[in-house]
């Protein structure tokens, strides 16, 4: 699998928000460890430019599935989302359509 979340920046005034000003690279960090930490290492996390799905954001796509995320910040989120990463299936909680 392999994640790419958005670390795109745009200035504070931007009508559309930016996922970086929405913690994103800390929570791509975050997924990162916790992924290595289960031992996944069929499991890319990088970040990314822009997503186009700023207003959601922070944003993320899984693929090979091409699953969408607004991805969480709280312990309890990133757990949903490492449980798509080890095989679970999707978090609906917080999946984009």
């Amino acid at each position: 699998m392999h994640v790419f979340v958005c670390t795109n920046k745009r200035e504070d005034s931007h009508p559309r928000g930016c996922c970086s000003s929405k913690q994103s690279l800390e929570i791509m960090t975050n997924i990162k460890r916790a992924a290595r930490a289960e031992g996944l290492t069929d499991v890319r996390v990088n970040k990314s430019g822009c997503l186009d799905r700023c207003e959601f954001g922070p944003s993320c796509v899984i693929y090979p599935e091409g699953t969408w995320y607004s991805l969480p910040s709280d312990e309890e989120g990133l757990d949903e989302i490492l449980l798509h990463l080890k095989g679970e299936g999707p978090s609906r909680r917080h999946e984009m359509g």
